[in-house]
C-alpha cells in the first residue's frame, strides 16, 4: 500500500509539474495550437470542395493536424525538461521511473486533448459541417491515448540524441500506422453516419493497440532512460 502510494504521488507530481509550468509559460500548448490552426486553414483554402467530399476528407484533415501538433509537443515537453536539467533530476529522485513515463504521458494527453478540443469547433466553422459528437471525441481520445503512449516513450529516447527533432518522427511515425489507420476509419464511419457495428473493429483495434502499447512502454521506460 505504501509502494502504491508513493507511486500515484510521484505520478501526480510529474502531471503538476507539466501542467503549472505550463500554465505559466504557455508555450507548449500555444505551440501546438498555431501549428494545428495553419494547418487547418491551409487545407480549408486550398481544398476547394463540395460538402460532400469536406465530410470524406475530414477525419484525414483532423487526424493530420492532430498527430503532427502532437509530435510538436513531445518534442517540446522533453526537450525543455533535458535543456534544462531537469530530466536528469527526475531520474535520480529515488521513486518508481515507470511514475515519471506515467506522469509525462497523462500531462502530453492533457495537452493533445486540449488542442483537439480547440480544433473541432473551428474545424466545423471553417468548413461549415458540425462534426462534434461524443462517439468522435471517444475515438480521439483512444488515439490520442495510444499516440502519447508510444510518443513519450520514443521522445525520452530520442531527447539523448544531437538531432532529436529529425529522430522523433522517423522513429514515431511507422510505429503509429495502426493506430492512425484504426483513428481515421473509426472517425470516418462516424462522421458518415454508420451504425457501430460497421466500425467496432476499428474501436476494438484502438484498444487493444492502447492496452498493448502503454504495457510495453511500461515495462521498458526503465531500460531506455538507463541507456
Amino acid at each position: 500500500m505504501k509502494k502504491k502510494t508513493s507511486f500515484m504521488r510521484a505520478l501526480s507530481a510529474v502531471v503538476w509539474k507539466d501542467l503549472v509550468a505550463e500554465l505559466r509559460s504557455r508555450e507548449l500548448v500555444s505551440a501546438m495550437l498555431v501549428f494545428a490552426l495553419l494547418v487547418i486553414f491551409i487545407f480549408n483554402f486550398s481544398l476547394e470542395l463540395n460538402a460532400k467530399t469536406r465530410n470524406s476528407v475530414a477525419p484525414g484533415v483532423i487526424w493530420v493536424t492532430i498527430v503532427f501538433a502532437g509530435t510538436l509537443g513531445l518534442n517540446r515537453s522533453m526537450s525543455v525538461e533535458k535543456d534544462r536539467g531537469c530530466l536528469d533530476g527526475l531520474l535520480l529522485a529515488p521513486v518508481d521511473r515507470t511514475a515519471i513515463y506515467f506522469g509525462k504521458s497523462i500531462a502530453n494527453w492533457v495537452f493533445m486533448l486540449i488542442v483537439a478540443a480547440i480544433i473541432l469547433p473551428v474545424y466545423s466553422i471553417l468548413y461549415n459541417t458540425n462534426i462534434i459528437s461524443l462517439s468522435l471525441i471517444l475515438v480521439i481520445v483512444l488515439g490520442s491515448e495510444g499516440y502519447v503512449a508510444v510518443g513519450t516513450l520514443l521522445a525520452s529516447m530520442a531527447v539523448q540524441a544531437r538531432t532529436r527533432d529529425i529522430l522523433l518522427p522517423i522513429l514515431l511515425f511507422p510505429v503509429i500506422i495502426p493506430v492512425l489507420i484504426a483513428a481515421v476509419k473509426a472517425s470516418g464511419g462516424i462522421l458518415a453516419g454508420l451504425p457501430f457495428q460497421d466500425i467496432s473493429s476499428w474501436i476494438y483495434l484502438l484498444l487493444a493497440y492502447d492496452v498493448i502499447f502503454t504495457s510495453v512502454a511500461y515495462m521498458v521506460f526503465d531500460s531506455v532512460v538507463e541507456e
